[in-house]
């Protein structure tokens, strides 16, 4: 093999094994790195604890291709995390969809997980709304309520489905990349939550849930939910 195949090889290789980082990330890292740089010229572990830093928000920021299932009905997790909560509510009055109890499915995601968002369903974005607010733990009930949130309406088909990006503890900034009346794929990214956050879904009711509590979600690629189907109740087991 002639050296210059051999080094696009190798090239090919490493690109391929390295996870992309967002470009909303770049200043952090900067920062991070430079921050590092001065550290360490004050005093060396200095700069090695800044090096791991930049590192963690390298790997916080990184934003992985996934491959996501399209069939028609199949609503598909918007976060990386773990399913936090199941249960049947009222959606946020700001969502606009209706006083009747939908089902809602919350994804909780913690420090280490990717917080790029994606589409749950293909559809236009008929409303967002952001609502100000707190900064309590993602993880409790009254977060959907309280904190901070960016809540979208996409129409997919005869279905209106509800998406709330919930900011947390220690996220403060939810970053959006849509429009009122911008269309979307399955899996395409909407958005980011910096630092620790939540996702609820909102389906229509009678929906079942074909996920668990506790399960690990991956975005762009774990089914939550079908809207076609006529399957009752799942049951689940812990292995």
């Amino acid at each position: 093999m002639p050296m210059r195949e051999q080094e696009m090889s190798i090239y090919e290789s490493i690109r391929k094994t390295l996870t992309p980082i967002h470009k909303e990330g770049y200043p952090f890292i900067a920062i991070a790195a430079v921050a590092s740089l001065v550290l360490g010229h004050l005093w060396a572990p200095f700069g090695w604890i800044g090096l791991i830093i930049t590192l963690w928000i390298c790997y916080f920021f990184r934003d992985p291709e996934r491959v996501t299932p399209t069939r028609d009905g199949l609503v598909i997790a918007p976060a990386d995390g773990r399913v936090s909560g199941i249960a049947t509510v009222v959606p946020p009055p700001e969502l606009a969809l209706s006083e009747e109890p939908h089902t809602r499915i919350s994804i909780f995601m913690n420090v280490f997980d990717c917080h790029v968002n994606r589409a749950p369903v293909p559809g236009r974005i008929a409303r967002i709304v952001y609502t100000p607010g707190l900064f309590i733990n993602a993880e409790l009930d009254k977060a959907s309520e309280n904190n901070e949130r960016n809540g979208l309406v996409i129409e997919s088909g005869p279905h209106r489905i509800g998406v709330v990006q919930i900011a947390g503890l220690v996220a403060r900034r939810i970053v959006s990349f849509v429009h009122e009346g911008d269309t979307l794929v399955t899996g395409e990214r909407f958005g980011l939550i910096r630092f620790g956050s939540r996702v609820d879904v909102y389906l229509p009711a009678g929906i079942q849930p074909l996920v668990a509590l506790g399960q690990l979600t991956i975005a762009g690629e774990t089914v939550i939910a079908d809207l076609r189907s006529q399957e009752g109740p799942r049951a689940f087991r812990s292995a």
